[in-house]
C-alpha cells in the first residue's frame, strides 16, 4: 500500500525515532508499504518519519541509479552495491569517514527542492536487517550519501540543516511556503 509522505512543516520530521526491538506483523507491513511508497514517489530512500512513524527504520534502493556511482565493502572486500538492494536498515549506527564532498540532494518530504549538501564521502554502517539480523558494511558514493540522508531523518535532522546558510536563505521562500501549506493541512484534519 502506498502511504502518504509527510512534507516539511510536519512536526514528526523533527522527532528522533524509537528503536525497534522485534519484528511484528505491523513492522513487516510498514517495511513493505515503505518500499511501495518509495517506488511510487520515485525515491531511492525513505525513513519511517516520512510516513509519520517515529521509528529507527529506513528503506533504500539505489539499484536503478546509473549516473551516480556507489561503492560497497563487506568484511573489507569490494562488493557490488546492487547485491544488498533493496536495503532495510533498523536501528542503524554510522561512523563517518573520508573527505567531505558536496553533492546534489533532494528529499521526498521537500517536493521540487534540490540543493548541494556537503557530507563525508564514506560511511561505515552497523544495523539490523528486516529480520533483526546484524549487518555491517562500508559504503561510498551515492549509497553513502543516501544512507547519511536517511539516518539523519531517523534522528530528526533534515537535509536543509546540512546545507550552507546561503543556500537555505535562497530557498527560504519555497521552504516557508511548503511549511505553511503543511501546517494548514494539519489544522484541517
Amino acid at each position: 500500500m502506498v502511504l502518504d509522505v509527510v512534507n516539511y512543516g510536519h512536526p514528526i520530521l523533527r522527532e528522533k525515532g524509537a528503536d525497534i526491538s522485534e519484528i511484528t506483523p505491523e513492522i513487516e507491513t510498514l517495511i513493505q508499504n515503505m518500499f511501495e511508497t518509495m517506488e511510487d514517489y520515485h525515491g531511492i530512500g525513505l525513513a519511517a518519519q516520512q510516513v509519520a512513524q517515529a521509528l529507527q527504520l529506513t528503506v533504500i534502493d539505489i539499484s536503478a541509479v546509473e549516473d551516480r556511482p556507489s561503492t560497497l565493502k563487506i568484511d573489507g572486500e569490494e562488493a557490488d552495491p546492487k547485491s544488498i538492494m533493496p536495503l532495510v536498515l533498523i536501528n542503524p549506527e554510522l561512523e563517518l569517514g573520508g573527505e567531505r564532498e558536496e553533492g546534489p540532494e533532494g528529499c521526498l518530504s521537500f517536493p521540487d527542492i534540490y540543493a548541494d549538501v556537503e557530507r563525508p564521502e564514506s560511511v561505515a554502517v552497523k544495523a539490523m536487517d528486516r529480520e533483526l539480523k546484524p549487518i555491517e558494511f562500508t559504503a561510498g558514493g551515492l549509497l553513502s550519501r543516501c544512507i547519511q540522508h536517511e539516518v539523519d531523518h531517523l534522528n530528526g535532522v533534515l537535509f536543509i540543516d546540512r546545507m550552507k546558510k546561503g543556500t537555505v536563505k535562497e530557498l527560504k521562500p519555497k521552504l516557508s511556503g511548503l511549511a505553511s501549506r503543511t501546517r494548514e493541512q494539519l489544522r484541517k484534519r
